[in-house]
């Protein structure tokens, strides 16, 4: 008898798991079992992004959660890629105040021993490789759980699983017995997609085009985004690049503006039928006549691609629009792709990190667009003259935004870097340098307020 090798013996898994319906008023928010059987017919392959061997479980209408336990921790343990999608009501246990995935007859009564205990699914899945497991979830949380929620600001997860998906709050009008938003855009973009895109850019692109309720949680959050990019090596040349043949690479079937690939048709956009490979779209547009620093425009060229679609006129209107988290996801999905593919000290990288620190002075988030636009400031400080317009410009953005953060340890925080890069631009106008010295002076020595 011959003993296979590991690639033979590496098998896949797909776990779908549909929990209790999500119901306000009579009227179905999330049908999970709809959700499952649109997901049922996407075959194995593109839902784990690979062409391992593989198995599928579906759990519509299980009521007790052992069983359910069960079958994730035989999912668990399959040696190859795993993909796990959850869709349902989020609820609470309100003695122990635990969230719980609601099964089949869960009610608020009965949630300790009908409902599924959420770091369940973390403890089941810590102990899997990295990179190996993805999981996505389209949930509604009721009203007891939506307060833990926003305490949270996420949804706790294993650290060793991508997490992405959308939590909606309670109270938003569904659509019926139908296939949910999330779950109908994301299986619209998969299959529109000419090559299987990362999950990372599936998730933006399926955000972006999908009409979200207000409000609604969307994981990963722009700040657990944040933190995964800061985590993330520069890449090093592609050949230095180890390759999985049973896993494509990240970057398939998703293509920034100026490099061959596909049209963007894919891509939403508010732009109509202009040529889209000369746009420019301004990324800093000047304050309103009250604003103590009023923030000159930079244009940022989109750089010459096939006629398509680009993304950055949606972003910026999703941001007008007042739906900032989606914006920022998208966005940061578009950064990390960049990333990678011109590399970190890259003028492409520089443009979307501008980008960034805009949609969060939008979204009023101004420390992180301190940090964003000094950053971007210094970086084009290392490639660009001191009085390039565009050195400038970021550091006039970073100056104005640091003016707006009222939390004296926020702005201490980020008065320093600040402070070197206006150091080095030497047409600054003084009496912005010495004014913002003075501030980070007094920040040093105020009395703590605690």
């Amino acid at each position: 008898m011959h003993n296979r090798g590991p690639e033979q013996q590496q098998r896949g898994h797909v776990l779908l798991i549909a929990g209790d319906a999500a119901v306000r008023r009579r009227t179905v928010q999330i049908a999970p079992s709809a959700n499952l059987a649109a997901l049922g017919v996407v075959p194995a392959s593109m839902l784990l992004n690979s062409d391992t061997p593989s198995d599928t479980t579906y759990l519509d209408g299980a009521r007790d959660p052992n069983t359910v336990l069960m079958r994730l921790r035989t999912a668990a343990a399959t040696p190859g890629p795993l993909f796990v999608y959850l869709s349902g009501r989020l609820t609470v246990d309100r003695r122990g105040n635990r969230l719980h995935l609601a099964l089949p007859g869960t009610t608020a009564g009965t949630v300790r021993y009908t409902g599924l205990p959420w770091e369940w699914l973390g403890l089941e899945l810590r102990g899997r490789p990295a990179g190996l497991t993805t999981v996505l979830l389209d949930l509604a949380a009721d009203k007891a759980a939506w307060p833990l929620l926003r305490e949270y600001g996420s949804l706790p997860a294993s650290p060793s699983a991508e997490v992405y998906g959308v939590v909606s709050p309670p109270g938003f009008s569904g659509g019926g017995h139908s296939v949910s938003g999330y779950t109908r855009h994301w299986i619209e973009q998969l299959r529109r997609s000419t090559r299987r895109p990362a999950n990372l850019h599936l998730h933006a692109l399926t955000v972006g085009s999908a009409a979200l309720p207000p409000g609604a949680l969307v994981l990963p959050t722009a700040r657990e985004l944040a933190a995964t990019a800061a985590r993330t090596p520069a890449p090093g040349p592609a050949s230095a690049l180890p390759q999985d043949a049973s896993r494509p690479t990240a970057e398939a079937g998703f293509r920034p503006p100026g490099l061959p690939g596909p049209p963007w048709s894919a891509v939403p956009s508010s732009a109509s039928d202009e040529d889209l490979s000369t746009r420019t779209l301004p990324v800093r547009r000047k304050e309103r006549a009250r604003d103590p620093h009023p923030v000159t425009a930079v244009a940022v060229r989109v750089p010459d691609s096939p006629p398509g679609r680009d993304p950055r006129p949606h972003i910026h209107s999703l941001a007008t629009a007042g739906r900032h988290l989606e914006a920022a996801t998208l966005a940061q999905a578009w950064e990390q792709y960049v990333l990678k593919t011109f590399g970190y000290a890259s003028q492409e990288a520089t443009e979307w990190e501008e980008i960034r620190a805009d949609l969060a002075r939008m979204a009023g988030d101004f420390g992180l667009a301190t940090h964003l636009w000094t950053s971007a400031g210094r970086a084009r400080l290392s490639r660009q003259d001191a009085d390039a317009p565009e050195v400038k410009a970021a550091a006039a953005g970073a100056l104005y935004c640091w003016t707006q953060l009222k939390d004296p340890a926020a702005a201490l925080d980020a008065g320093t870097e600040l402070i070197l890069l206006l150091d080095c631009l030497p047409s600054l106008d003084p009496r912005h340098l010495r004014l913002a010295r003075q501030r980070l002076e007094f920040l040093h020595h105020a009395p703590s307020r605690r």
